[in-house]
């Protein structure tokens, strides 16, 4: 999606962006809210695409379990694992949207600019990646467009509504260079 938008792909370990964005090898980074807080990336930004209404990506952190092993499992340990699973995502939830609310207010605090997506301008992003990412998830993944289609589906009419945009999204209009980390 980033090369589609016209952006150059520097891959950066999570522990190097500070230097990367610092030596001007990277202009740009998208990482979760607590690394942009725990990284210093505030240092060396300009400006920090918030999470807000017009969401664009989020962290996927899933606890991921074979069909073969649960299906070992008896009912009641099914049971147990599923109810866990589902408190577990509820508290995720609201730790991230505090994880978030502390980004912000860190950004801000160190005179960083701070905004979030227009409805235009996540729509512009949403064709962008209709086109690219979208596109070749399709092409490379076995049920790929079903996949997506069912995820579409179960949000809401706009794709990824209420989910955790990138917390910096590399924008022309406010930054001067061209390379974001991918």
């Amino acid at each position: 999606m980033w090369q589609a938008a016209g952006a150059s792909i520097v891959s950066v370990p999570s522990n190097e962006v500070y230097n990367a964005l610092q030596t001007g090898v990277a202009d740009a980074t998208d990482t979760s809210s607590g690394s942009f807080v725990s990284f210093r990336i505030y240092e060396q930004v300009k400006c920090l695409t918030a999470p807000g209404e017009n969401a664009l990506w989020f962290m996927y952190e899933p606890v991921l379990m074979s069909k073969k092993s649960f299906s070992r499992l008896d009912r009641k340990q099914q049971d147990v694992l599923i109810a866990s699973g589902k408190k577990s995502q509820a508290y995720f939830a609201k730790e991230a949207k505090a994880l978030d609310d502390e980004m912000v207010r860190v950004f801000k605090d160190h005179k960083v600019e701070v905004v979030t997506l227009t409805p235009a301008e996540y729509d512009q992003w949403v064709k962008v990646a209709r086109e690219s990412s979208y596109a070749e998830f399709a092409k490379e993944v076995p049920d790929g467009q079903k996949l997506i289609d069912a995820a579409l589906a179960s949000s809401s009419t706009r794709p990824c509504t209420g989910r955790r945009e990138p917390p910096f999204v590399y924008r022309p209009d406010i930054a001067n260079r061209s390379r974001p980390i991918g």
